[in-house]
């Protein structure tokens, strides 16, 4: 066949040769020890302009959650809703944080959890520092509620972690979790979210860096809170909007992509009023389907950004188009 094809003997023992080259070649890289595995995730953050808004999605980190416990509907029904999505419990469920830059200001939206939660979250700052900004550089911190997840990033080994920053939350929200009174009064299981909050807010109350807010209310230039209860007390979301352009920041009106769009009705275990919880849901998931509001989520998968659409009776969930802001 060589000879028919290069028309030599010599021809052929010279494709033999580079053959045999070619061969041992391959052998001695297939001997050498691969490259040493990174390990290391990339940072976690992601940038969208909003308008003349700079938005940047900060993680905090991922935690395991066993949803076919803490949803409240039947287990079985849980784990194949989630089978279908190629999720099983407990599901990896992200945290996710909301810088916002309006140009005058830089506002946090939540903290996440700190040390609160457990080795894999409390990676907030980390992140924070790696898309380009410092603690000291926010001006304001706006909670969407005051559970250990969301409150927890606001101190660092004992320290206040944004030392210029004004914090904000709804007032029913601190009148009822930095109670003492509350707290003593509260089921053992639920004593730890109490401690977690006074632990972390507290210190801002001390030193008058504390300034509560009461429902909607326009808390700076094109960002308006939006009392959303059910999950808690003072639960609230916020509206950025600039230029025609919008972006809510829903807190958690949801945790599971998977279950409860499709039946927003199922509520969870962490929810403090389970019927306004679901009806709340409804209502807001309604509202920007119609409209086709761009949403961020703190516990849907990161960047927890992109937009809800009508699904027979329930909803869709689009994530967002990547996009490299130039």
């Amino acid at each position: 066949m060589i000879r028919k094809l290069f028309g030599s003997s010599r021809a052929s023992g010279l494709v033999a040769g580079i053959a045999f080259a070619a061969i041992n070649v391959l052998a001695s890289l297939s001997a050498q020890a691969a490259a040493p595995m990174a390990h290391n995730p990339a940072p976690a953050f992601y940038r969208i302009m909003v308008g003349e808004f700079e938005i940047t999605a900060l993680s905090d980190g991922t935690v395991d959650l066993p949803m076919n416990k803490l949803l409240n509907q039947n287990q079985k029904k849980t784990d194949q809703a989630l089978a279908h999505a190629f999720e099983q419990s407990p599901l990896e469920t992200s945290v996710n944080t909301y810088l916002v830059n309006t140009g005058s200001k830089l506002i946090l939206i939540d903290t996440g959890a700190g040390n609160l939660f457990g080795p894999t979250l409390g990676k907030l700052i980390a992140n924070l520092k790696a898309s380009g900004y410092q603690p000291e550089q926010v001006d304001e911190i706006y909670l969407t509620h005051m559970h250990p997840d969301h409150v927890g990033g606001l101190m660092t080994n004992g320290a206040i972690a944004f030392p210029n920053a004004l914090l904000r939350a709804d007032r029913h929200e601190s009148e009822f979790w930095l109670s003492q009174s509350n707290m003593d009064q509260a089921a053992p299981d639920n004593k730890g979210f109490f401690q977690g909050a006074i632990a972390s807010v507290n210190p801002y109350v001390k030193t008058g860096k504390y300034s509560p807010f009461d429902g909607n209310t326009e808390l700076a230039p094109g960002v308006i809170s939006i009392l959303s209860q059910g999950h808690t007390v003072g639960h609230t979301s916020y509206l950025i909007q600039s230029k025609g352009q919008k972006l809510l920041l829903i807190g958690d009106l949801i945790h599971v992509a998977a279950v409860q769009f499709d039946t927003p009705s199922v509520t969870i275990a962490f929810d403090s009023d389970q019927k306004q919880a679901a009806a709340e849901r409804l209502q807001v998931f309604s509202s920007i389907a119609k409209d086709g509001i761009l949403v961020g989520a703190a516990h849907l998968p990161f960047p927890g950004l992109g937009h809800v659409g009508a699904n027979g009776k329930g909803f869709r969930w689009i994530p967002v188009n990547y996009t490299q802001i130039r």
